[in-house]
């Protein structure tokens, strides 16, 4: 006896375990060892609220055949509960006409007999096809405003799917400025390093003009190339490096760049103001303003730098005496490769990217940019930056 009891021991040591049951495993396992009954309950749990009402129903048909004399309160009971039931379930059509007939034959068929019988007055009886009748209205009137509500949710799907799509090509075209412009920096700086060499050590003065002539055109593209990447980088975290910047400070500085320009260059008010911005980017935008007032004038035109206060803005203004911007392109300046009517050659327009880099920056900075100016009579542009007490205010407003 002892020898196989230790036989046992010996072959359970020796047999692989069972198999651990997974998640799913423990629910199939719970399924299958649910009772019939718990099967049944759980696929009648969606339809117990019909279920219920059907017995409420029944209820007051037996109360209306029972007892005639209070018959209109089940009557009004029954489709009463009928139009609460059918507000929170919503039953498709195919039901919902069947339970009607269902319940207009039931009730109109009490009613019939005891008018026969004569225990109810025959003008009772009308009042059930005027209930099924009103009942059948409110149907038809909230599956118009579902299939209204249907056809709005299936729109702004739509509208959503397309603002989804237009964010998706602006995030590529916006990828696609970056990678070509960074991608066009480095072969466009090589050249022009190359060109400008030959430039300065050609004998021959042909060959010295026609590097001069690349030089100058590399350059060009160069600086097409990086305003690019400045619009493509524009509303970017990281676009922006905020620090206080003394906006009198900014105008001096641009002043001394771009004074050896034939103009008649004049400093006009200069407040002294601090805003918070980027220093770099509000001069980019100052240089693309001269830029454009040096394209539409000649020399010996004047052109005014100036700062101001207006509130609690800050008011930078570039203004000159030249050609002026007719009025049908004042709404279409700042747009992208845009340029002035007087000035559409490639020498004196540039790239008619200049104005929309400066709004992109005055934007950024939560200002803007506006303009004055008429045909003949020159042009006044203005960057308007809210001062750090407004910024402050905005922030708590916010």
């Amino acid at each position: 006896m002892e020898r196989f009891v230790r036989t046992q021991d010996l072959v359970r040591r020796h047999q692989a375990p069972a198999p651990a049951l997974d998640a799913g495993d423990h629910h199939a396992e719970a399924a299958r060892a649910m009772s019939p009954l718990h099967r049944g309950l759980r696929r009648l749990r969606p339809v117990v609220p019909d279920i219920a009402w059907v017995a409420f129903a029944a209820a007051n048909l037996v109360a209306m055949r029972l007892v005639p004399a209070w018959q209109t309160v089940p009557f009004l009971a029954i489709w009463v509960s009928l139009t609460v039931i059918y507000g929170f379930r919503f039953w498709r059509l195919q039901p919902t006409i069947l339970t009607l007939a269902a319940v207009t034959l039931a009730t109109g068929g009490i009613i019939g007999v005891q008018v026969l019988k004569g225990q109810q007055d025959a003008d009772y009886l009308a009042e059930v096809p005027l209930i099924a009748l009103m009942f059948l209205v409110m149907v038809w009137h909230g599956r118009r405003r579902f299939a209204a509500t249907q056809e709005r949710l299936t729109a702004m799907e739509q509208v959503q799917r397309i603002s989804q799509e237009n964010v998706r090509l602006l995030e590529q075209q916006r990828q696609f400025l970056q990678d070509a412009s960074h991608e066009l920096g480095t072969p466009i700086t090589v050249a022009l390093g190359h060109a400008e060499l030959i430039e300065q050590t050609a004998t021959d003065q042909g060959v010295a003009a026609d590097a001069r002539v690349v030089t100058g055109e590399l350059a060009r593209l160069r600086r097409l190339t990086n305003r690019l990447l400045l619009l493509a980088s524009a509303g970017t975290p990281g676009f922006l490096q905020v620090a206080p910047v003394a906006t009198d400070h900014l105008v001096l500085e641009a002043l001394e760049r771009w004074g050896h320009v034939p103009r008649r260059w004049r400093l006009g008010e200069v407040a002294e103001a601090t805003v918070p911005g980027d220093g770099d980017r509000l001069m980019v935008a100052l240089d693309a303003l001269l830029e454009n007032a040096v394209a539409h004038t000649e020399p010996g035109d004047r052109i005014e730098v100036s700062v101001r206060l207006d509130d609690d803005h800050v008011v930078i203004a570039v203004t000159d005496s030249g050609c002026g911007i007719p009025p049908a392109d004042l709404d279409r300046i700042f747009g992208r490769f845009t340029r002035a009517e007087p000035y559409r050659s490639r020498e004196a327009g540039g790239f008619g990217l200049g104005l929309p880099i400066v709004q992109v920056i005055a934007e950024a900075h939560h200002g803007s940019v506006r303009v004055r100016s008429a045909s003949g009579r020159g042009s006044t542009f203005e960057i308007v930056l809210p001062t750090a007490a407004a910024e402050s205010a905005a922030s708590e407003a916010s």
